[in-house]
């Protein structure tokens, strides 16, 4: 794929939060690739120091680690401050548990919903009015196929995705009047640490046994007989931010590869 290039030829800055493992760590390798600028945010200062190595062995113009708590708004706010103006904002950092209504307390449930919720709508606020001003930017929501296929069983994470698929398609309605796009993509069950923890929580409901995970899954239905990749899900978020699809805002793409049909 050819690299889309900045206005000025220059690299492109492009935040990315939850970079430290899972979908944000491929993110990350998916834009160094590129040759972009890299403002990688996470809690784990080490897995932020690996990922940036990384990064910089595949030819990310510069990069910049950003530890921080993003739960608490204002780490968000420090993080925009240090940045400043960005070209990309790639939301991914975000952990719901999984669980019934009766499964977790209230806190719980603002815990979590500060995280991906609210931290996901206050960093478009943050970067939504610096990228509405320079009037040009794009903002990737990765959300979760769960705000659409609804589980009882991971009741506060359905419901915050849900609610971050409609903000996405009406936030990228309205950027557009300022070259703004904004849009989403909702993966399905990914082999990553978090998803596999997911699973082991479901186990541990059914069986009373975490160690039974591969049990839920059924892998004669997933779609090509497997769990997606991480890669797979950053290389379609690339893809999505370069000039060739320009038109892309106000939507969120299901990456579920078609499981919701099986």
């Amino acid at each position: 794929m050819r690299k889309p290039a900045a206005p000025n030829n220059t690299p492109r800055k492009v935040l990315i939060t939850g970079a430290s493992r899972g979908i944000g760590r491929a993110c990350a390798l998916a834009f160094a690739k590129q040759g972009d600028s890299l403002a990688l945010a996470a809690r784990s200062t080490d897995g932020l120091a690996e990922v940036a190595e990384a990064c910089k062995a595949l030819g990310a113009a510069e990069i910049t680690c950003l530890p921080a708590d993003l739960t608490l708004e204002n780490a968000r706010e420090a993080c925009a401050n240090q940045t400043g103006t960005i070209d990309i904002l790639v939301n991914n950092a975000g952990a719901i548990r999984g669980g019934g209504l009766f499964d977790m307390d209230l806190a719980e449930w603002r815990e979590s919903w500060e995280l991906k919720v609210f931290g996901y709508i206050h960093l478009c606020q943050l970067y939504g009015q610096m990228m509405r001003a320079a009037k040009s930017g794009i903002i990737v929501n990765i959300i979760g196929i769960a705000g659409m296929d609804l589980r009882p069983d991971y009741i506060c994470g359905s419901a915050g995705n849900a609610a971050l698929i409609a903000f996405t398609k009406a936030l990228g309605a309205e950027m557009q009047k300022y070259d703004v796009r904004v849009f989403g993509i909702n993966p399905t069950a990914t082999d990553t640490d978090r998803v596999r923890s997911l699973y082991r929580q479901r186990a541990e409901a059914k069986f009373g046994n975490a160690d039974r995970w591969q049990e839920m899954l059924d892998k004669d239905s997933l779609p090509f007989g497997r769990l997606k990749s991480a890669d797979e899900v950053a290389a379609l978020a690339a893809m999505c931010c370069s000039e060739e699809v320009k038109y892309l805002s106000g939507t969120v793409i299901d990456m579920d590869g078609g499981a919701r049909w099986i």
